[in-house]
């Protein structure tokens, strides 16, 4: 049972949780009129610090369409954080209203701050470089919907991957199933951090590789994951110069991919993907955020015991 609990880490759910989860939001997606009044006469509060688009909006669609209702705010500036309150005394004060909290924050570790104080249950919508659960949430499901399973992948992150908080999530959500090969690809500015390559994928015997050029490995992916190559995280303009058209998918890499091969990204998007692929059906990232309001519906059902259909 999940009713009453935080998802603050990816890995706060366990594999068999996580089937359940899933198991429900194909169930909605199936037949999404069957769950229309699950959570009538419930309220969701959005506590976003810093701008969103998918993640906010998914989680107001997700609960609108669930029948309940939804109050927050979108940035810091129309809270009283602009006043200096902390998020322990902003959730508490949110529990006294509505019935689960959804809270982004540009600090690592706020919202698990705000679980810590918080009489209702808290969603970690992204925190700082940090983690985004729902987001991977968002990613396996879509990974399980269109492949049937979420075993024996190689999977290809490509772009930031040291500030990327949804591919720190991924990586530690996909660590935990059988069959699952890492081809980390990025300049070695932004290659991923030593916790991550030490604490997961070196300590539990994950299979991966390092490599700077997409174009190298593409063909060997069952699965990319595009993320933006950041000119700002670059110590000098040269090396930007040098490496950015390695990180642009476009269609002549397309060609050296697998014609099974599914393209997600966890947007916005700038350059990184070109949009002459979006009619490629390889590509999914839309989908994929179709996949994202799905698995919030579901996550909000089990995270306030509402019953089931």
């Amino acid at each position: 049972m999940l009713k009453g609990r935080h998802l603050i880490d990816p890995m706060d759910l366990s594999v068999e949780e996580l089937e359940r989860l899933f198991e429900l939001a194909g169930k909605i997606i199936e037949d999404p009129k069957k769950y229309a009044e699950s959570c009538k006469g419930y309220l969701l509060a959005t506590c976003f610090y810093e701008p969103s688009t998918r993640t906010r909006l998914s989680f107001e669609a997700a609960m609108l369409r669930l029948g309940g209702q939804v109050l927050g705010f979108s940035s810091s500036d129309s809270s009283s954080a602009s006043k200096g309150e902390s998020v322990k005394d902003t959730i508490q004060t949110i529990g006294c209203y509505a019935d689960i909290c959804a809270m982004r924050h540009p600090k690592e570790g706020a919202p698990k701050v705000a679980a810590l104080a918080s009489p209702i249950p808290v969603i970690n919508a992204g925190d700082g470089g940090h983690q985004h659960p729902t987001q991977t949430l968002t990613d396996l499901l879509t990974i399980r919907s269109l492949k049937g399973r979420l075993s024996n992948f190689t999977v290809g992150l490509c772009g930031d991957l040291k500030f990327g908080r949804t591919v720190h999530s991924l990586i530690k959500a996909l660590a935990r199933y059988d069959g699952i090969k890492f081809v980390l690809i990025s300049p070695e500015e932004l290659k991923i951090p030593d916790y991550i390559r030490e604490e997961i994928l070196i300590k539990n015997n994950i299979e991966f590789e390092e490599i700077e050029r997409l174009e190298h490995t593409i063909g060997t992916l069952d699965i990319l994951y595009m993320t933006r190559v950041q000119r700002e995280r670059f110590f000098n303009e040269a090396d930007y110069i040098r490496l950015k058209d390695s990180y642009i998918l476009d269609k002549s890499k397309m060609k050296m991919a697998k014609e099974d091969l599914a393209v997600l990204h966890p947007l916005p998007r700038v350059n990184e993907i070109s949009v002459e692929i979006d009619n490629d059906p390889r590509a999914v990232y839309f989908k994929q955020a179709k996949y994202g309001m799905f698995v919030r519906m579901a996550l909000i059902i089990k995270l306030l015991g509402v019953e089931e259909c």
